[in-house]
């Protein structure tokens, strides 16, 4: 064979496989740590959402009840007495027996997680105040003259005026819970028309 004849092998390229690939060895390319620092992140950001937003909630929850009741009452103070008589379940509820020929009538209500409380207002007749007072449990020989029993917490809400120059007499009806104690005061400077100012208070 002549060299002319001869043929020559062309230089083949390295493969793919060979110790120079910066490959694992087959051929798959090493994971991308930006990526996984990502998922991690988003994994441990559900984690603390999960666990973070149901304890601030009731955080939160607890907050708002204890300001609601604070909140009714402002409100009801705000709103004043209201011209009208309660009703029948609500003088049941509270024992304040208001007489048939009462005028005048005032009242309203306050609730929080404390006390629930009824205060009342009106103008009725000497044989009216004894049926009031017999109603709740007492007798005008409990009320003592010059005595104001109305706190004045209940003062400072409902606006009521027990200063001097007034013949007040007052009483205290006490019951066992859950039944309401009443705080009773009334105007006696006209006995033929007293006036009656009642707090009824209840726990529950």
């Amino acid at each position: 064979m002549t060299a002319a004849e001869h043929h020559i092998v062309p230089r083949q390229p390295p493969s793919s496989g060979s110790s120079g690939s910066s490959g694992d060895g087959d051929g798959t390319p090493p994971p991308d740590r930006r990526r996984v620092i990502r998922r991690r992140l988003i994994t441990l950001t559900i984690i603390v959402l999960l666990i973070g937003i149901p304890a601030g909630y009731l955080v939160i929850s607890a907050g708002q009840s204890r300001r609601s009741g604070k909140d009714k009452e402002a409100e009801a103070a705000a709103q004043g007495l209201r011209e009208d008589w309660p009703s029948g379940m609500q003088r049941r509820i509270f024992e304040l027996p208001i007489p048939g020929n009462a005028v005048g009538v005032q009242y309203y209500e306050t609730n929080n997680w404390k006390a629930s409380r009824m205060y009342v207002k009106f103008r009725t007749t000497s044989a009216g105040l004894d049926r009031f007072l017999s109603g709740v449990g007492t007798g005008r020989a409990a009320l003592e003259t010059g005595k104001v029993t109305i706190s004045d917490r209940d003062v400072k809400i409902t606006g009521w005026y027990f200063g001097p120059g007034v013949h007040w007499a007052g009483t205290v009806h006490k019951n066992k819970d859950p039944r309401p104690t009443q705080n009773i005061t009334v105007n006696m400077t006209d006995p033929a028309a007293p006036v009656v100012y009642a707090v009824s208070a209840a726990t529950p």
